[in-house]
């Protein structure tokens, strides 16, 4: 085997690490000692230990890593942060040689990793597979990068093109198939973002229901007023809360108000938070506001079977966006659509 296999393996290790290491990376290792690996690990859970650690210690014989290559997906850390620097670590192992994806936009530790890990002698190669390490944790690299998280716009359709039935009222389009898979994206992202109006047409719980995570996602709302009914699901106090208004501020129990003059603002108040990612579910004006404004990195329409005949029309998708794939879920189809990245 090659250096391209091992490191494929180290980015599908990463990838186990979804849904529960932001705002972290995804972080996967392999060690390999003549042809062999002999110890592997990805980054669990924030908070918990990183890839490094969670590999090291999976090698038997740790004699023999001073004769070993390391790969990992990207540069290990040279910080104390919750966890002592992976740098460190595999310095004190005297590993032979460290294969690197990519290098981490993080202040603390971009270039500093590597170096350190030069410093003590240790044969350092970056860059490999860096395109699919970029996409694996392309929320990291945007919110470290640009100051704003990633941001996926998400709605459903019918197959003539509405969103709802012509007062606003809520029309079920989609299957309990897709729902599920809703709920997974959902357990992916940091965020849930709505408006005014889908919280009291719809009143939404936004929240994982359908697919099992431990973790649920902050509850945002975009509202210039909007006063606390304990009717309404998202001031159930289950879930972080943000409302976004225009002079309010204040904390009561787990809802925070918090001024904002524009959305570029409520980005980067988000991303202040540590928020890395957004899924953003509605209503139609939140949409057409983040496509007025490009600020969005994805966009995934599910098109359903129902014809409704009239109602609210869904968003118009912009120009200058790439269709990225297709799939069916029984009888609905989804869109996957990807700006043209600029970070």
């Amino acid at each position: 085997m090659n250096d391209v296999t091992y490191m494929e393996r180290a980015l599908e290790l990463a990838a186990a690490g979804c849904e529960w290491v932001s705002p972290n990376p995804m972080v996967g290792c392999v060690i390999v000692h003549e042809d062999r690996i002999i110890g592997e690990g990805f980054h669990r859970k924030y908070g918990e230990a990183h890839a490094e650690v969670n590999a090291i210690e999976s090698v038997a014989d740790k004699a023999l890593l001073p004769e070993s290559t390391v790969y990992v997906t990207l540069e290990p850390c040279a910080h104390f942060g919750k966890t002592p620097p992976c740098a460190d670590l595999l310095v004190r192992h005297r590993v032979k040689r460290v294969v690197i994806c990519n290098e981490d936009p993080f202040p603390r530790v971009s270039g500093r990793g590597i170096a350190r890990l030069k410093e003590a002698g240790i044969q350092v190669e970056t860059g490999l597979l860096a395109e699919r390490g970029e996409e694996l944790n392309k929320r990291f690299f945007k919110a470290h990068r640009t100051g704003l998280p990633y941001i996926i716009l998400k709605w459903a359709e019918t197959a003539d093109g509405f969103i709802s039935a012509e007062d606003g009222t809520p029309v079920k389009i989609s299957n309990s198939v897709t729902d599920i898979t809703v709920h997974r994206w959902r357990a992916e992202e940091d965020a849930i973002l709505v408006g005014k109006n889908t919280v009291l047409t719809d009143n939404p719980r936004l929240n994982v229901r359908h697919w099992t995570s431990l973790k649920q996602p902050v509850r945002v709302v975009l509202a210039t007023a909007l006063e606390p009914d304990p009717a309404m699901h998202i001031f159930d106090n289950t879930q972080k809360t943000l409302i976004y208004n225009h002079q309010v501020s204040g904390t009561e129990n787990n809802t925070e108000y918090i001024p904002a003059s524009d959305l570029t603002a409520v980005l980067r108040s988000l991303r202040e938070k540590g928020i890395n990612s957004v899924l953003v579910e509605g209503g139609r004006k939140i949409h057409e506001s983040f496509i007025r404004q490009r600020l969005f990195d994805e966009i995934r329409v599910i098109k359903g079977s129902m014809i409704l005949g009239r109602g609210i029309s869904a968003p118009q998708l912009p120009s200058g966006i790439l269709l990225d794939k297709n799939i069916r879920i029984l009888n609905d189809l989804v869109f996957f659509y990807r700006s043209i990245p600029t970070f």
